[in-house]
Order: structure tokens, then sequence, then C-alpha cells
């Protein structure tokens, strides 16, 4: 029977799920020293990271659907396969445009993992026992986002930054072998055998590539530009071509039924703010640390690793809680501690000690770790086993739209904010004088991200209760 060993699957989709946050974080960290060897610039060097997320974004919902029409099975370990490939070729790159393209490759099998690991978990876990499950899972991708950073500074310090990239190969072929034994016999292993929607996947990939390319180049191009008006102009045709095209298809990539289900619409948009309000946090604090209070890189991580320790700790017990309690009362906690935590950020000084910081960036991880698993517990115990895949998709897809709004939503309030301030003066060029000016830009932007989280609880407590 299957459910004798949903641990071992358990085990292998965590894998994945800490492989893909582990190498995101790490990366991060490494940019400086790609950029260095490389001799390039940030806005080159920025596409590593952009067309990564611009990949895996658009096709999350096409591998989803894919791994419904497919089976589970062959879409993750192809997924595991091609993240490997990926991998091997990000660190053999030598050019900036090869590394790029490499990491689209990457991403191509970070996005068949990541469509499936939520459907995987809930196929093979009894209804009573998915919540507890789920929540590990957040414990696992908080684990990866946790240790990134420490260890690609261990790695950095030691060996080259393509060690990075190299470290996934070993697992990631031992993993691919797993995934041929372990994921034998998995519920609708067959899948449905209904035909792929290709037209719908190239509106899909379209809309969400023209979407996330405006939002995270909004601050470079202006508001007003052609390049800004255009993408949305084409997310905007590409969003009516793939409604018209799901009403008309026999078999659409994504099942409009759905969205008549209030227990997978609703969360799905919270999960969507509540990342965005996060990401206003994420990207904002390292800012904060390093200029106006001065302090030492080491300190500044040490500090931002805070919210992700409770995430490590408080998920698994916020799934389990889930299973007995429900999700509305735990996620609507949640989403009001994150504002909470954005509120109190209002309140911060370059001069205010350490203690003071970090009990607030706690209330965040707190409120993130009491939302997340309860929610993706709400969202995937709503739909069929037969759309499992579309609702592991779209529950992906929501999450990294969030925090691309949340990062596009943060740059371009502050830069907005702090050059009118300053007169046309960039924060590349900061002095100790102009920090007024930054808490003034920098308590504008939490107080837009408690905004959105006060938002997000609306819509958490209004879509009812799920029990």
């Amino acid at each position: 029977m299957i459910y004798d060993k949903k641990w071992k699957i358990f085990s292998l989709v965590a894998v994945s799920i800490f492989m893909s946050t582990l190498d995101s974080s790490i990366v991060n960290v490494a940019l400086p020293f790609i950029m260095q060897d490389m001799a390039t610039d940030i806005s080159t060097i920025q596409w590593v990271v952009v067309i990564y997320l611009l990949t895996v974004s658009s096709l999350l919902l096409t591998f989803g659907r894919l791994s419904d029409i497919k089976g589970r099975r062959p879409i993750y370990v192809l997924g595991f396969m091609v993240f490997t490939l990926g991998s091997f070729f990000c660190g053999m790159a030598n050019l900036p445009s090869s590394l790029v393209m490499a990491r689209v490759v990457q991403g191509l099998g970070a996005s068949m993992l990541m469509a499936c690991s939520p459907a995987l978990v809930v196929d093979v876990f009894e209804k009573e026992q998915r919540g507890r499950a789920l929540g590990m899972m957040g414990a696992v991708v908080a684990a990866g986002l946790t240790l990134g950073p420490v260890a690609g500074g261990f790695i950095l310090e030691y060996l080259s930054w393509r060690s990075i990239f190299y470290i996934n190969i070993p697992i990631g072929i031992g993993a691919t072998i797993a995934g041929f034994f372990v994921l034998r016999g998995i519920p609708g292993g067959r899948g449905s055998r209904e035909p792929l929607d290709c037209v719908g996947s190239l509106m899909m990939i379209i809309g969400l590539s023209s979407l996330i390319l405006s939002l995270t180049q909004v601050s470079a191009w202006g508001m007003l530009s052609f390049r800004f008006a255009s993408c949305l102009i084409m997310t905007s045709l590409a969003g009516i071509g793939f409604i018209i095209n799901a009403n008309k298809s026999a078999h659409p990539l994504f099942d409009l039924k759905l969205l008549k289900i209030r227990l997978f619409v609703l969360p799905l948009a919270a999960s969507g703010i509540l990342f965005a309000a996060l990401f206003v946090i994420v990207f904002m604090m390292p800012f904060y640390l390093t200029y106006p209070c001065g302090f030492s890189p080491a300190q500044t991580g040490g500090i931002m690793i805070v919210p992700f320790l409770f995430l490590l700790f408080i998920s698994p017990v916020s799934g389990a809680l889930s299973d007995s309690l429900g999700s509305r009362l735990l996620c609507f906690s949640g989403m009001l501690l994150l504002c909470m935590s954005l509120l109190s950020l209002m309140s911060v000084s370059p001069v205010m000690d350490t203690k003071s910081i970090l009990w607030r960036v706690a209330l965040a991880g707190v409120g993130t770790a009491l939302f997340v698993s309860p929610n993706n517990t709400a969202i995937m115990g709503a739909v069929p086993m037969a759309r499992r895949g579309i609702a592991s998709g779209a529950t992906a897809t929501a999450r990294n739209l969030g925090m691309v709004m949340g990062v596009a939503l943060a740059t371009t309030m502050f830069t907005s904010s702090l050059t009118h301030l300053t007169q046309g003066i960039g924060l590349d060029s900061y002095t100790p004088a102009m920090a007024p000016y930054f808490m003034a830009s920098f308590k504008k932007v939490m107080a837009a991200g408690a905004l959105v989280a006060f938002v997000g609880a609306v819509i958490t407590f209004a879509r009812g209760d799920d029990r």
C-alpha cells in the first residue's frame, strides 16, 4: 500500500525542495563574486536571478498540469535530471550570457520539481496527516533558506563560486535514481492521459514573463516608459487569450471551474499577498542594517536568518494544528502578526539596539510560519486529485509572484521617495547625512507593506471555516 512508503516519498520530495531553496539563497550570496570573476556589471549579473525567476514562474502551471496528465513520477524524475544538468552548465559557464542560459535550464528543472512537490505529499498522506506533512515541508524550506547564506559563505571562503553549482550534481544524480524506484505505484501514477493545452501554456508563459519582467524592471525603466507599458499590454493580451482559450478548450491548462471553489481561490490570493508583504521586509532590511545602522555583513546576515529560524521550528507545529483546528484561525493570526511586524518596523531608528530589531523581524517569521502550512493544506485539500497538479503549480506561482511584487513595491516606493527627498541622489551615493531621508523612505515602504498584509488578513478571514 502506498501509505506504507509515504515517508520515503516525503524524504525524496524534501531533498528537491531543500536543493532548490538552498541553491537560490547561495546564488544570491555569490553574485558579487560572480560579477568580479566575469568582469561584468550589476545590471548584467542581475539576470542570473531574474531569468531563473522568469523561467520557474512561467512554467509552474504547465508542469503542474503535465503531472496530472502524465503522472507525477516522470515529471518529477525528469525535473531532477534537468536541474542537475543545468547545475553542471552553470558551473562550466565562462561568460555571463552562458551562465544566464544555464540558469534557464536549471529553472526548467526546478519548475518541474516545485510544481509536483505539494501534490505528491498530498497524494500519499492520509487527510488527517496532510497538515503535519506540509508543515514539515515548510520546515525544509526554512532550513534551505537559513543554511544557504551560511553554506555559501563557507564555500566561497575556501572554494570557487562554481562549487555552489557543482555540489548539486551528486545529490541530483542520487535523487534521480531514487525517484525511479521510490515513486513506483503512487496514486494517479499513469495520469489522466488528457492532451496538454499548448495554446494555454504559451499564453501563460508570455503573460507571466511579461508581468514579472515589468515588475522587476519598473524602477530602472520608469512607470511611464514605453517598455513598461509594452509589457503590461502584452500581459493583458495574453491573459485575455488565456481565458478565451480555457473556455473553448476541452482540456484547458487551468480548469476555470476551480475558481468557483472558495477554499482554493481565496487562500491562493492570500498566499500571494503574504509573500508580497514578507518580501518588503526581506528586501529592505539588509539596506537598513547596512547603511543607517552600519552593521557588518556578518551582523546583517545573523539578523536576517531570524525569520527563517522561526519558520524552521513553527511550521511543523502549525501544520499539525491545522489538521485538528482547521486553517482559518492560524492563517488569520499569521497574517495579523506579519502586519504587526511591518507596523513595528516603522518605528525603528539607526541607533536602535539589536534586540529591539530582532523581535520585530521575529514577528514576521512567526506569522509566516503560522500561515504557510495551514494555507497550503487548505488549497490542496479543496481540489480533486486529478487537479492537484494544477493546484500545486498555482500555489507556487502565487508565491513567486508575491515575492516579485513585494520587491517591486519596495524598490519603486523607496527609490522614488529617496531621490525626491535628496533631490536626485541615489542609494549608491549614500552618506551618513542621508540617514534621515533613508529612514523616512524606509518607513513609507513598511507602511505600504503593512497595508498589503492587512488586506491579506481580511481576505483570509473572509474565506470562512474549512473544517
